[in-house]
């Protein structure tokens, strides 16, 4: 213990200065993790680094996909929801088979189940890179939210596709009939089992005496329960946590105050932020290991790299393939949702990003370890090592090689040049803020005429909000007056939250506005 403490300390801080330095050199801080953590991993005596199989994904995913639930546009998602759909669960399938057809091919050792359990760990595209990345290049909200959407549902579909192949691998056979219905009950059953568990929760919280501390609190356990009881009755956790966490997203403003708000946002931000550097950090110091497991097998260790590069290859194919056979189908059967390209040099160029945005990593590093070190017959696990090897290799390489080069080829290539408007934006944020001072100065003018006349404080709340100014007298705020100011901060959410039913308004600049609120709520609680 003593040991491994100031290890665990000193990797919280290699993170937070990797991080600095990745935003210094405006570049996405999971590639600098990556490779700082494959150097520290090479010097001799640190402490060997194991999670234990069985916790891997308990441990790190129900939190990365709850807290990206609540960051996801879901109206963009319900406009997307095919193209989404087709690229977690079709593409996803397609290219684990890829992966499946190309190793049993030219992998020795690997047969058809070893090579759909090494397309299951790698085919999911990782979230936390592609936003990393995309956040210094403007991007269209739709392609924002395909890549967004994707990244919620392909963990479940990957990781299906993984518990299939590790049972097959271990069993020797699969049944088709029974996969099909246990595929089924893994779906449908993980988002029921999610909504329930999500609609018990908000009910807690409405109904029971919390706090902001507890509020977060709460929140922080739920994931990691919806997960547990998902797997437990044999459904996807994934599944559960997204359902789950897209019910409990939309429903923020009716069950935690400002408060739990503002300090939750806080608190998994930052609590996001250290398992994401704890997991990309651990790829790195894993490495050592894993050359040492090939290595024993008698694995020449530029032999394994090379069956490295050929995954990685396949699987950069494999999504180029289907974005270009997604962005045709829908041209030609969906026309109307299809987005709007000019010209064939777009056309080509658009589907070519969607492609190159397939960076690895959580999910994929997760599923490699989870692989267990022996079979139920005692018997090692076949392939184990050169599996971790290869998926280490296809998470550097996507990381490095695309991840450095999607900012260059976006901005270089102009390929969203005619698509982002900033000054349509800006004009959406404007019309936003005046709608909401005139329906709050319209409010208190309709209800408070008889208070607001002799009351110097309201008079100076209604002059805000029709001459823009500011509320700076803290002695004018009456415990009354704080009352009314409250009430039309809550006012101000249910225009926006109608607000947000236009489908040309950006759920982004909403949230936004309803933090910002939020915030000023809190102020006036302390004043």
């Amino acid at each position: 213990m003593h040991t491994i403490l100031p290890f665990m300390l000193a990797m919280v801080a290699i993170i937070v200065i990797l991080n600095m330095w990745a935003v210094k050199l405006k570049i996405a801080y999971p590639i600098l993790l990556v490779i700082g953590g494959l150097v520290i991993g090479f010097i001799p005596g640190l402490p060997v680094v194991k999670v234990d199989p069985g916790l891997i994904f308990f441990i790190f995913l129900p939190p990365l996909l709850f807290q990206a639930c609540w960051t996801v546009s879901f109206k963009e998602m319900k406009k997307w929801w095919r193209m989404i759909t087709s690229f977690a669960f079709l593409v996803v399938f397609f290219t684990a088979l890829s992966v499946a057809i190309v190793a049993h091919e030219y992998i020795p050792g690997f047969t058809i189940a070893l090579g759909f359990l090494l397309g299951g760990i790698v085919s999911p595209p990782d979230a936390v890179s592609t936003g990393a990345i995309t956040k210094f290049v403007k991007i269209p909200k739709s392609t924002s939210a395909i890549l967004e959407g994707e990244s919620l549902l392909n963990d479940a579909s990957s990781l299906i596709i993984f518990q299939f192949a590790l049972v097959a691998v271990g069993t020797g056979q699969f049944v088709w009939q029974d996969a099909a219905l246990s595929f089924l009950w893994m779906v449908i059953g993980g988002a029921a089992i999610g909504f329930l568990v999500a609609w018990l929760f908000v009910e807690a919280h409405k109904r029971l005496p919390t706090d902001a501390s507890s509020d977060i609190a709460l929140t922080l356990i739920e994931p990691y329960l919806m997960y547990w009881i998902a797997e437990q009755l044999h459904a996807s956790g994934v599944l559960a946590v997204v359902a789950g966490g897209l019910y409990m997203s939309a429903r923020r403003l009716v069950f935690l105050d400002s408060a739990s708000r503002v300090r939750g946002y806080s608190v998994w931000e930052s609590f996001v932020f250290i398992l994401n550097g704890v997991v990309f950090l651990i790829i790195g110091l894993e490495l050592p290991e894993i050359v040492a497991g090939i290595r024993s097998q008698g694995i020449p260790l530029g032999t394994a790299i090379g069956y490295g590069v050929l995954v990685t290859l396949v699987l950069i194919a494999a999504r180029m393939i289907s974005a270009y056979a997604s962005m045709l189908a829908t041209r030609i059967f969906r026309p109307s949702v299809a987005p709007k390209v000019s010209g064939k040099r777009r056309f080509v160029l658009l589907p070519l990003m969607l492609g190159w945005t397939g960076m690895r990593g959580v999910v994929s590093l997760a599923a490699a370890l989870a692989i267990p070190v022996t079979l139920d017959s005692g018997a090692a696990f076949p392939q184990r090592s050169l599996i971790l090897f290869i998926t280490f290799v296809a998470i550097l390489l996507t990381l490095v090689v695309q991840g450095l080069t999607l900012p260059y080829i976006i901005t270089r290539w102009r390929i969203f040049g005619d698509f982002i408007n900033e000054d349509s934006e800006a004009a959406t944020k404007k019309e936003m803020k005046l709608g909401l001072k005139q329906h709050v100065y319209e409010y208190v003018r309709t209800k408070y005429t008889d208070e607001a006349s002799p009351h110097a404080g309201i008079q100076q709340f209604m002059r805000k909000w029709e001459e823009r100014s500011k509320v700076n007298d803290e002695d004018l705020m009456s415990n009354s007056t704080k009352a009314i100011f409250i009430e039309i901060l809550d006012i101000q959410r249910q225009y926006l939250a109608v607000l947000n039913q236009n489908p040309k308004i950006d759920e982004e600049v909403i949230r936004q506005q309803l933090y910002q609120l939020d915030l000023e709520e809190e102020r006036l609680k302390i004043i």
